[in-house]
């Protein structure tokens, strides 16, 4: 075997271009990192693990209270009292959803939009609630 086939070539300089700038030790490396060949798999994995509650139904009862409850707040919302609601808030990616709670100051019911507005600005649908909570629902203090 001839060992020496390079030795005509081996003492010449590196070659470098004339119009090109060197590449960084970075970007060539980067080169040679594993291609992804399932990119986005992550993180399908990862939303598929994002558990969601499933919504219940309130019984007769329940409804029939809530129902009373908001029949309440409705006649005091001009007072803008302060409740306590929560709803449920449907995943917009997936089945299910995660129940809310907030408290807040009553800026406006929309009766044709079927809305409650808080007066920070947070908008409930009022399908969507399964409690309401608050001094707005106490019964008046009667006199001795």
């Amino acid at each position: 075997m001839n060992d020496h086939r390079y030795d005509d070539i081996i003492s010449l300089p590196h070659h470098q271009s004339p119009t090109r700038k060197k590449m960084t030790m970075t970007d060539r490396a980067a080169q040679f990192s594993p291609f992804a060949a399932l990119s986005g798999y992550d993180a399908a994995i990862e939303e598929e693990a994002r558990l969601t509650d499933t919504q219940t139904i309130p019984g007769d009862g329940a409804l029939a209270e809530l129902n009373e409850k908001m029949l309440l707040l409705a006649a005091r919302a001009e007072e803008r009292p302060t409740v306590t609601v929560t709803w449920f808030q449907p995943d917009p990616r997936k089945a299910g959803g995660q129940y809310m709670t907030v408290t807040g100051r009553v800026r406006k019911i929309r009766v044709w939009e079927r809305e409650l507005l808080l007066s920070d600005g947070t908008v409930i649908p009022l399908d969507a609630i399964s409690a309401l909570e608050g001094d707005a629902f106490a019964p008046p203090d009667l006199p001795d």
